[in-house]
């Protein structure tokens, strides 16, 4: 993956979400795109290269497990509602890495030889975005 893969995860991340949703900051590298929205940057969303899969999904990634917990906590009081509309493919629970013990996720891996077809981004970002539709308003 590059960069500029991620970087079109995230332009084309527009274009799926609501005009009220379109207010988010983002950073990208290599690795990954985070989208985040306000000031927290810790609990964010999040397209990553993971080994030879690729994650979409959320992160609570404060330095607390406690408040990681917490935060996924909230999302699984509603698990019934995001579940119909994401899917029963959505894991949770411990971070995927080096992080596992400390940081927590609601997300889901793709795998396979078309994970960098140029059409793989967009459909990543259409991912993203019922994330960010869903979740998001559990978080508020």
């Amino acid at each position: 993956m590059s960069k500029e893969f991620f970087e079109q995860v995230v332009d084309a991340l527009v274009g799926f979400l609501p005009p009220d949703g379109r207010d988010f900051s983002w950073r990208t590298s290599s690795r990954n795109a985070k989208v985040w929205f306000g000031d927290e940057t810790r609990e964010h969303y999040e397209v990553q290269l993971v080994d030879d899969e690729l994650e979409i999904g959320f992160h609570a990634e404060h330095p607390d497990p406690a408040r990681n917990d917490a935060v996924l906590k909230r999302i699984l009081g509603a698990q019934a509602k995001w579940r119909r509309r994401l899917g029963d493919g959505v894991e949770t629970g411990e971070y995927l890495g080096r992080q596992a013990r400390v940081w927590r996720r609601a997300s889901e891996c793709w795998e396979g030889d078309g994970l960098l077809e140029p059409g793989t981004a967009v459909e990543a970002a259409e991912r993203l975005a019922a994330y960010i539709t869903t979740i998001e308003p559990l978080r508020a």
